[in-house]
């Protein structure tokens, strides 16, 4: 359901994904736990999308020692816009670790730190994680606020003026923030956020261990349209795609539109199936890195993200490796607003 919040006007802004970014931030995958086979598959990957991304804007790079910042170098090649930054992380997930941007009242850039705990304490340790967020914003000179609950970057979505799309599966999921219930989130997101709107939906992923990021599910492409998915030969996944549909139509005003998107055929992995989605795309200045995962569906989603947005090269990312850790291209990236 959607639900207004806000009852004067938000004294924060969190831009829109599309919105001019300063940078897109990543923290270099290096952990053998969540890639004990396909690391160096996804490094690869990994340094195509810096370069692809650094031809429109600033690339930091979280590196865990300058002798690691040399093996990555190797891979990406020597560019003038990327910055390897000394800032050790126990994992690469820098949508969820990393901190989270927002515009105060006069425009000035201002980090959301989150209380991490790595989904609910599934990965220990996090300790590193942690300290990200506030790290990365005095790397670039930025005030940070210490948010008291417990969340992350992938389970929120926005279009830059207020609307946020999120599910209750992740905030109000007592392994994060037992007690919270729904309003009292709604009033911390206007006042951490600027929401003025929250629509909360549901369907998580098999296999997504994140208990539900929204960055799987649905995504803004514009103030008014949102992109979701569709699984019609998908029996796992269909009726949760559905009830998010009924929920978005109920729940938007009435000058926003819908576009369906294909979901993957099915991405395993020792015979577990994993949260490929279509989704988890990054929109940089100057390409949208699209999760690929062979077939004519990838066709179809390039095709769709080209039409929606033809000021940006659509590239897509094969990420079947990058998926074994149970992520993809939205989910270790994390972008800077201008």
């Amino acid at each position: 359901m959607m639900r207004d919040v806000a009852t004067s006007p938000p004294a924060r802004r969190m831009p829109a994904e599309w919105e001019p970014h300063a940078g897109t931030w990543f923290s270099w995958p290096h952990n053998l736990d969540t890639w004990p086979d396909g690391l160096e598959v996804t490094e690869q990957v990994l340094a195509a999308c810096v370069r692809l991304l650094a031809v429109g804007e600033r690339v930091f790079l979280n590196v865990l020692s300058p002798d690691h910042a040399r093996h990555v170098e190797g891979l990406v090649g020597s560019l003038s816009s990327v910055e390897y930054v000394v800032l050790p992380t126990n994992d690469a997930w820098c949508r969820d670790h990393g901190a989270t941007w927002v515009l105060d009242a006069s425009g000035r850039r201002l980090a959301v730190n989150w209380k991490y705990n790595a989904w609910g304490g599934k990965y220990p340790p996090f300790d590193l994680d942690r300290l990200a967020a506030q790290r990365m914003a005095a790397h670039i000179g930025d005030p940070v606020e210490h948010v008291g609950i417990t969340f992350e970057g992938g389970a929120i979505e926005t279009n830059g003026d207020g609307v946020i799309l999120t599910t209750a599966s992740c905030l109000l999921n007592p392994n994060r923030n037992p007690g919270l219930d729904a309003r009292r989130a709604e009033v911390l997101l206007q006042r951490v956020l600027g929401a003025n709107h929250v629509v909360w939906l549901g369907g998580e992923l098999e296999g997504d261990d994140t208990d539900g990021h929204i960055d799987n599910l649905a995504r803004f492409v514009n103030q008014t349209t949102v992109v979701y998915p569709l699984a019609p030969d998908d029996n796992v996944h269909r009726n949760g795609f559905l009830e998010n549909l009924d929920i978005l139509k109920r729940s938007l005003p009435s000058n926003f539109s819908l576009r369906q998107a294909p979901h993957p055929d099915p991405v395993r992995h020792g015979g577990v199936r994993l949260p490929a989605s279509y989704m988890n795309f990054y929109i940089g200045n100057s390409h949208v890195l699209m999760p690929a995962y062979g077939g004519e569906k990838d066709d179809i989603m390039q095709e769709l993200l080209a039409y929606l947005f033809p000021d940006r090269e659509i590239a897509p990312i094969s990420c079947t490796e990058v998926i074994r850790g149970l992520g993809a291209v939205h989910c270790l990236s994390q972008q800077i607003p201008r």
